[in-house]
This record gives C-alpha cells, sequence and structure tokens, in this order.
C-alpha cells in the first residue's frame, strides 16, 4: 500500500472514530429514558405538587387573616409565605415544558420568582387600585412582592390598608393560577418529556441540563454576586437587591436553592442523577470526583456564613465568607456549564452573558 493511500484510509478511520464520539464519548448503554423518568416522577413532579401545596396553604392563611386581621393570623401568613417561597426553590430549575415560555406568558420563574421587587411601581399600582396585573412589570407581581406588602409597612400594614391587601390578594392569585397550570401540564406532558430522550436541543435531557446551569448561574450572579458588588459595574455592596430582603430570609432561600440544585445533580434513592450520567461516559468518572471536589468547597463556606446576624447585614459589612462563597460558585462553574456540558455533547442553548 502507498503511502498517500495508508494515509487517506487512516484520515478517513480517524474522521469518523471522531464522528462515534461527537457526544464526548458517551455509550449509549445509559438508559436516558429511564432517568428522565426517574426524575419527572421523583423529583420534578413533587416539586410543583409541592409548591401547589404550599401556595394554596398561603391562600388559605391570607383568607384567614382577611376574616380577622390580629398579630397570630399574620404570623400564621408569614410563616404560610415561607413555606410557599421556600418550596418554589425545589421547582425553580425546572423553567421548561408546562412551566416555559408560552406566548407573551414568560417561564414560571420570571412570572412568579422575579426579584428584586419595583417598590416604586408597586405602591403606584396600590395607590390607583390597580389590581388587573394587566402589564409586563413581573417585579411587582410575584414572590417578592408578597414579601414586600407583608414585612415592610411605612406606606401602612396589610391590617390597616385595604389597597395593599387587594394587591396581596391578587398578586397571590396570580402565583395560585401559574403554579396549577404548571402542575396540571405536567399530568400530561411527563409522557412526551421521558420520551423525548435525545441529547439534541429542544430535547427533554437538553431542557433539564440547560436549566439545571442557568438555575445554578442565577443562585452565582443574582442571589449572590449582585447583592454582594460583583456584578460587571458594581462598586459596592447592594443588599438591598438579594432576594428575601425584607423578610430577612436571604441566607433560608439561598441555601434551599443550592439544595435543589444539588438534588438535581445527585439524584436520590430513586433517581440516577447527573453525576450517573457523567460516570457512563469516557473522562466522566473523573469530571465527577473534580465535581464533587469543589461542590465541598461551596457547602463549606455556606455552612461557614454567620447565622447570627441577617444576611443583608453580612452583605453590608463586606463579610469574607460572602465574598469566598461568591468566589467558590464561581470556581465551579466550569464543572457544572463548560465541562458537563462538553463531556455530554449538550449544547449550552441560554445566554447568560457571564463570560464563562
Amino acid at each position: 500500500m502507498s503511502k498517500k493511500i495508508y494515509f487517506a484510509v487512516l484520515f478517513i478511520a480517524l474522521f469518523f472514530s471522531n464522528c462515534d464520539n461527537s457526544n464526548g464519548g458517551l455509550s449509549d448503554s445509559f438508559d436516558r429514558k429511564s432517568m428522565l423518568q426517574a426524575y419527572a416522577a421523583y423529583i420534578i413532579r413533587p416539586a410543583f405538587d409541592q409548591l401547589q401545596v404550599k401556595v394554596n396553604d398561603l391562600h388559605t392563611a391570607f383568607a384567614q387573616y382577611e376574616a380577622a386581621q390580629n398579630t397570630p393570623n399574620l404570623e400564621q401568613v408569614k410563616t404560610s409565605l415561607a413555606g410557599a417561597y421556600g418550596a418554589f426553590q425545589q421547582a425553580n430549575a425546572f423553567n421548561f415544558g408546562p412551566a416555559g415560555e408560552n406566548g407573551t406568558k414568560k417561564g414560571l420563574v420570571e412570572e412568579i420568582g422575579t426579584f428584586p421587587v419595583n417598590t416604586a411601581l408597586t405602591e403606584t399600582f396600590i395607590t390607583n387600585n390597580d389590581y388587573s396585573l394587566n402589564n409586563f412589570n413581573r417585579d411587582t407581581r410575584g414572590f417578592a412582592a408578597l414579601e414586600y406588602l407583608l414585612y415592610f409597612d411605612t406606606n401602612g400594614t396589610l391590617s390597616d390598608n385595604a389597597a395593599r391587601r387587594a394587591y396581596f390578594r391578587a398578586v397571590l392569585n396570580h402565583i395560585m393560577a401559574r403554579v396549577a397550570d404548571v402542575k396540571n401540564g405536567w399530568e400530561t406532558y411527563a409522557t412526551a418529556f421521558v420520551d423525548n430522550n435525545g441529547t439534541d436541543a429542544g430535547s427533554s435531557t437538553s431542557m433539564l441540563y440547560n436549566e439545571f446551569v442557568r438555575s445554578f448561574e442565577a443562585i452565582k450572579n443574582f442571589k449572590v454576586g449582585l447583592p454582594a458588588g460583583k456584578r460587571p459595574g458594581q462598586t459596592a455592596p447592594a443588599p438591598e437587591l438579594a432576594e428575601g430582603y425584607y423578610s430577612g430570609q436571604s441566607l433560608d432561600l439561598l441555601k434551599a436553592h443550592l439544595a435543589a440544585i444539588d438534588l438535581i445533580y445527585h439524584g436520590n434513592a430513586n433517581v440516577n442523577g447527573f453525576d450517573a450520567y457523567l460516570n457512563s461516559i469516557t473522562g466522566g468518572t473523573e469530571l465527577v470526583a473534580a465535581t464533587e471536589a469543589q461542590w465541598a468547597k461551596v457547602n463549606a463556606v455556606l455552612n461557614n456564613i454567620p447565622t447570627d446576624q441577617p444576611f443583608n447585614v453580612l452583605l453590608a459589612q463586606n463579610h469574607p465568607m460572602i465574598d469566598s462563597l461568591h468566589t467558590e460558585l464561581q470556581r465551579h462553574t466550569r464543572f457544572f456549564k463548560s465541562e458537563m456540558s462538553s463531556i455530554m455533547g449538550i449544547a449550552i442553548t441560554f445566554s447568560s452573558g457571564d463570560g464563562d
């Protein structure tokens, strides 16, 4: 065989070998359909089921408060809001399918989870007795708006201001309706979710992975980076931009959100998570080990953030543990985003503007 023919044959062999491994070395032996079925049955649908339960609890508590505006009933509203807001963190990363965009309706996270609340515009709607929510100002009608109305009383408490109660009721009804739509939608969408088990853009694995990464980046960029003053153009901390600022529950919400990310990555007794998926891919075992090591650093810093002072106070003080948390989250980005995307052969389909 001449050298020219030999190298031509070698080139063709290498070309097709690379094509066969264009998905990052993923073995077809991994059962993605079973993985998706388990995610839907044991993580995603339970998250929306629990969210609906907690939102309904909040609705019940608020109705009792409206009937008898006393301190115990008000405290129950606050407790119920904390429960619903915490449950929302568990569903934060599933912003696709029934929870995704549909026409002028944005994804669930944007519709009910936008923060910080636009206080000036919220007050304008209240002053004008405008409870229609017929606008695109999503920073006036989610959980953050309820928290503001419940805890910030310079402009009047819920007890002494019927207009504020009416606005609270309208926002709560909007949240209830949107959550119910998503929860009910999953009853039929689950089958299509499981069956769409490829890895191309638009597949269920791709949507789940992309929203998982985007949810993680929301923690890093907006729940830690923005209030800590770490985003481009910032020169100082901005504690008022933290989620849960008015209730002082920022750290609780942050921990709940990170726990949800952990659950998606590791799965549970019924779910083989992304770590099991990676272990089926050439080079995945090494990536899992490196990811675990960095994730342990994130959790170590998180668990060392002081709890004897509100999170917003620590932010204002430039507390070193918050700076460390942002640093470790930033370091972790390459594992969840760049390296997982590369090794699984799944493209990042959202724009984070993060530079990673």
